[in-house]
Order: C-alpha cells, then sequence, then structure tokens
C-alpha cells in the first residue's frame, strides 16, 4: 500500500501525520520525504543516515563543429531550452527537461550529451521505518526529476508513505502519482478551504483515492466539513487544537512518543484507511462530481 500525504498548502500539519502515523504503526514502513524543496521529517524521526546518492540530468551541449544550425532541435524543445542563432547554437541546461528529444531529431549528430546535478537523495534508518527523502540543488527549478527518483528507491513489498510537498503543482503531482490513497491534510479556515478545493480537484483528475485529516478542527467554522459532506470525501480524522502539541512539534519532537493518546489516533486512521481501501468506497470519493 501507498499512502500519500499532501495539503493544498504548507503549515496544515501534513508531515506531523506522515511522521507520526509511520513511528506509530511499528511495523516495517517506509517514509519518503518528496518535499524535495524544503525536505524536514528527518528533524522529527532522527534516521541514521547510512547512503548518499547525487542525481544528475542528463542535458545537451551542441557540437559547433557539426552543426548546421537547422533549429530542429530548437523546434521540439518545448521549455525554450535550445536558441538557434545564424551562426551559434546555445543550450540552457537548468531549463532543459531532459526528455531526449533533441537527440533524436539531430541527423548531424551534433548533440552531446553532459551530466547535470539537480541534487542528493539520502537513505537512512530508524528502526523498522527505512527512510528516502531528496535534497535539491540550491537554485534548481526542477523538482519532479528528483521527486521521481526518490520514489524510484520504493520497496513494492512494504508500506510506503509518502509526505508529498504541499500545493498543487507538478512536484505534488509526481509524487502523489501511483498512490492508493491521497490523504490530504486541512484546516477549517476558509483559506484551508480554499487550497482544499483546488488539492481535492488535482487528486480527482488523476482519479486517485482520497480522504481528509482536519488539523486544528476546533479552531474557525464548518465550511470544509459542509464540502467534505456535498463532495462526498471521508474525513478519516478530526485533530483538535492543542497547545502541548504546538509545543512538541516545536521540540521537534513526536506526539505519538510524548502523547500516548496519538498513537491511539494514529493506529485508528490506519484502519480506517484500510477498511475503506478494502471496502472499494474510497474510489467514489476519487470520481466526485466534475
Amino acid at each position: 500500500m501507498i499512502i500519500s500525504i499532501a495539503s493544498g498548502k504548507g503549515g496544515t500539519g501534513k508531515t506531523t501525520i506522515a511522521t507520526n502515523l509511520a513511528v506509530a504503526l511499528g511495523e516495517p514502513v517506509q517514509l519518503l520525504d518528496c518535499d524535495v524543496e524544503e525536505p524536514n521529517a528527518h528533524l522529527f524521526l532522527n534516521p541514521v543516515m547510512y547512503r548518499s546518492l547525487d542525481v544528475h540530468l542528463e542535458v545537451p551541449e551542441i557540437d559547433p563543429a557539426r552543426c548546421t544550425y537547422c533549429g530542429k532541435c530548437r523546434e521540439i524543445c518545448q521549455f525554450n531550452a535550445i536558441a538557434i542563432l545564424p551562426n551559434a547554437a546555445l543550450t540552457f541546461p537548468e531549463l532543459c527537461h531532459s526528455c531526449g528529444g533533441c537527440f533524436l531529431v539531430c541527423t548531424e549528430k551534433a548533440m552531446i550529451s553532459k551530466n547535470r546535478l539537480i541534487g542528493v537523495i539520502e537513505t537512512g534508518a530508524r528502526g523498522p521505518i527505512r527512510f528516502v527523502h531528496g535534497r535539491l540543488r540550491v537554485g534548481e527549478a526542477l523538482a519532479p526529476p528528483l521527486i521521481r527518483r526518490v520514489k524510484a528507491e520504493t520497496d513494492n513489498g512494504v508500506l510506503t508513505i509518502i509526505d508529498a510537498p504541499p500545493g498543487t503543482s507538478c512536484p505534488v503531482l509526481a509524487a502523489v502519482w501511483g498512490s492508493d490513497l491521497v490523504l490530504l491534510v486541512t484546516e477549517p479556515t476558509p483559506f484551508g478551504l480554499n487550497d482544499l478545493e483546488l488539492a481535492v480537484a488535482a487528486v480527482r483528475e488523476m482519479e486517485l483515492p482520497l480522504g481528509l485529516v482536519i488539523n486544528r478542527a476546533d479552531v474557525g467554522d464548518r465550511r470544509v466539513h459542509d464540502y467534505a459532506a456535498r463532495e462526498k470525501i471521508p474525513i478519516f480524522l478530526e485533530i483538535p487544537f492543542d497547545r502541548e502539541v504546538a509545543e512538541t512539534y516545536a521540540r521537534g519532537e513526536l506526539m505519538v512518543e510524548k502523547m500516548p493518546e496519538w498513537r491511539g489516533l494514529m493506529l485508528s486512521l490506519f484502519e480506517r484507511i484500510q477498511a475503506e481501501l478494502e471496502g472499494g468506497r474510497l474510489r467514489k470519493a476519487a470520481a466526485g462530481s466534475r
């Protein structure tokens, strides 16, 4: 089973749910932190890292001795990573998505393959938890290739929890794609509802099962609850505001270790997820009313 934990915006408690759920299960599980621009799950898990791997993208460089400036490579590039001038050919590696199209259309074999470092993947462990996260190189704009490389580390025989980036942009879609369930963490505020609606639309476009966790459920209004009822999206868990939770989080500690009731909350959350998936009811929420 692959459970992706996502949110329409940052600060809703997404990483809190992901890390505490992984520890509460007390069984072999893998946690993939796919928020490669700002990974922070390791701050709570404190895993022992034992492997680091540089990740590169293949990008083109043009051999001026072979190039005829025909412009075919420029035409096929959808990201303006190649510019052809009357007497010069330029490449912009930072814009290249490494699709390989320019290599295919160049009849003069003028494209030279180069590697560009985009980030690093680190693997570690904390007890039965296998932990993997990516760190995007500073200044790098392309997170999805690194996210896909993090997900390539998945052991298909083990329960996988993915801590996705916040929002609804390309990195989020790359992180949650292929999940058995997308668990959206939100809060009952106007901003929370607005971003939740965007996140639900994105997940439904991929036809993935989804459910909600409402954090700080007693602070705000009932509009998120009403929206979930209208859209037939199951609410798996409601967590009330608790100052002790905020203080525990601020210290970088896990709630399941400092607050015994949280272990029960996480286990009940997982049991509800299992029951809903086995019953096939989440597929109806995935379809929704487009």
